[in-house]
């Protein structure tokens, strides 16, 4: 029973820290290549963010492009209708250089937080 109640625990603290960070993200995967809403998805995936559903990352675009920090565009697809490809625009860009800047302050001070409140090596504590 421990054992499930702690991974209960440790995905829902996952899914906390992804959905502070995940449209940095997406714009940072979009910043080397425009995709479209799969593609996206399967890139986090990739990355190691494990399964983020379609119903996570399509709102979320559809907020970033309200915003005007992606713009989209149709592209012909070879097994069906044209599907919409987005990229950053010149706005996402500059979003992402700032909101790296504040994540790698931000995560600086988590960082040294924990580290310096961190049980010595090999205390059960």
């Amino acid at each position: 029973m421990w054992r499930m109640i702690a991974t209960d625990e440790a995905a829902e603290r996952q899914a906390q820290l992804l959905r502070g960070c995940l449209d940095m993200c997406l714009l940072a995967l979009l910043a080397g290549e425009p995709a479209h809403g799969y593609e996206l998805v399967r890139r986090l995936d990739t990355a190691g963010f494990g399964p983020v559903s379609y119903g996570t990352v399509y709102p979320l675009v559809t907020r970033l492009h309200r915003l005007g920090l992606v713009a989209d565009m149709r592209q012909p697809s070879p097994t069906g209708p044209p599907r919409k490809v987005y990229r950053l625009t010149d706005t996402g860009h500059q979003r992402l250089t700032a909101w790296r800047r504040q994540w790698t302050e931000f995560a600086g001070v988590v960082n040294a937080t924990i580290d310096v409140h961190a049980p010595p090596p090999g205390d059960k504590r």
